[in-house]
């Protein structure tokens, strides 16, 4: 593919134009909702095309999560077309065509924020701002499929597949960069970063999932610009968190997030806590509940975001309720549950973990106390608790890192659960004689006597 020069110099692909037979993609392998789509968008006279992502996996053949797409109809149009529709997006307006959980995003082609050329609904003006560091705080400005394409963050993602004749549109060198194996940023690296940081995150996400290199110029500015995440919405920031944590390659993902001082930016709690050799028992155990997500995935289990950001935070929580308790005289459970509230309250900060997560989060941390109290009821108590697998599960994970204590009552929690009601009676009865003493209650102060006059 030729490369022309723009007026400032800069080289720029031009388009390339893939025939049916030169490509590989079938129709057979796009979702029938996605096609339904795109044929009614045409049939009402619009431009549709199947973009990005959907077209990028099938050239690797590999299955699309997604099927995006792009046309020249504007919300409010798309809206008319489609009674299953809804529109979201304050940044920038977006229609979601709903077929019962399958939902198929359709996006207006963007422009240039210059709204003098740029194609607005009807009645509306464009809206387009940024702030001071260049971020793109509001940007509903629509244009040409060519300006669509120019605003496209990786080269890999600015493929259009046409419905109509069965081409895809190449307009940024996408397919060679495929072939090479390279994560490319259009137009200038630094300016893009500043437009939408999180940028840098799908940088690393499609090169580790993609199995792929970040092109040089495009990684250069990564680690000097990895600060503006800061200026991040914490709610956007948790929903990016999980596509690259929970996707099947989290472990690999932290560790270029980490060499680009991105995960920093998502776990700063966590930073504080890293060591030049990874050594650190909250390393560890990042590097154990991401690999462990990574095989559940790859087995086809389910994950829970709460028990991930339970590990990753455990040992901070930990270290800080040692402190609390050496500094405030606090009983060890006061001082954790302080401390427990502490660093989720920071860390929701930057990462705006649902209440729902963090309540559980809380109650599998709260368990762990209770794990070692065995004696009478509470045994058989602990067993009814709705989080109990869930926590059961941390105390054994814990045991691979604690020593031989956690480990042996993991082991005892282990067998009581599968034992039957007989033989958990004895194995509570088994602590008193093995010399384990129960939690003994403080005796109270009598109360003086008054003295009897003599």
């Amino acid at each position: 593919m030729t490369r022309e020069q723009n007026a400032s110099g800069n080289e720029e692909p031009s388009l390339q134009v893939y025939q049916r037979e030169e490509h590989g993609i079938s129709r057979k392998d796009i979702s029938e909702n996605a096609l339904k789509v795109l044929y009614r968008l045409n049939k009402a006279g619009f431009d549709a095309y199947l973009v990005g992502g959907g077209v990028r996996d099938l050239l690797l053949d590999k299955e699309p999560k997604d099927f995006d797409i792009a046309t020249n109809a504007t919300p409010e149009e798309i809206k008319a077309l489609f009674r299953n529709c809804r529109l979201i997006g304050r940044r920038f307006r977006l229609a979601h065509i709903l077929f019962g959980r399958d939902v198929i995003e359709v996006a207006t082609f963007r422009g240039h924020h210059d709204a003098s050329t740029a194609k607005l609904p009807a009645g509306k003006q464009a809206v387009a701002s940024r702030n001071h560091e260049g971020m793109l705080l509001r940007d509903n400005v629509y244009g040409t499929i060519d300006e669509d394409a120019e605003r496209r963050d990786f080269s890999i993602n600015a493929l259009y597949y046409n419905i109509r004749d069965f081409t895809v549109a190449d307009y940024a060198n996408g397919v060679n960069d495929l072939q090479n194996r390279l994560v490319r940023l259009i137009g200038d690296p630094e300016t893009r970063y500043r437009e939408d940081p999180v940028r840098m995150l799908r940088a690393v996400r499609f090169a580790v999932k993609l199995d792929m290199q970040i092109e040089a110029k495009t990684a250069a500015p990564i680690q000097p610009l990895s600060t503006l995440l800061l200026d991040i919405p914490a709610a956007r920031l948790f929903e990016e968190s999980l596509k690259l944590l929970q996707a099947g390659c989290g472990l690999e993902t932290y560790k270029m997030l980490r060499e680009y001082n991105l995960f920093q930016q998502l776990f700063p709690i966590l930073s504080e806590h890293f060591t030049e050799d990874h050594s650190s028992q909250t390393e560890k155990m990042i590097e154990h509940i991401l690999a462990a997500t990574d095989e559940r995935i790859a087995d086809g289990k389910r994950v829970n975001p709460a028990f991930m950001f339970a590990a990753m935070l455990w040992y901070p929580v930990m270290i800080r309720a040692e402190e609390i308790s050496s500094t405030g005289g606090l009983n060890d459970y006061d001082a954790f549950m302080i401390a427990a509230n502490d660093i989720l309250d920071e860390q929701v900060k930057t990462l705006a973990i649902p209440r729902r997560l963090t309540t559980t989060v809380r109650e599998i941390w709260q368990q762990q106390h209770r794990f070692s109290r065995r004696f009478g009821k509470r045994a058989f108590a602990m067993l009814e608790h709705p989080k109990f697998r869930a926590a059961f599960d941390f105390l054994e994970m814990r045991g691979q890192f604690e020593g031989e204590d956690v480990a042996e009552l993991a082991a005892w929690w282990h067998q009581f659960q599968f034992a039957d009601r007989t033989e958990r009676a004895k194995m509570v009865q088994a602590l008193g004689s093995s010399g384990q003493k129960r939690r003994r209650r403080r005796p109270q102060r009598r109360k003086p006597q008054a003295k009897s006059a003599s």
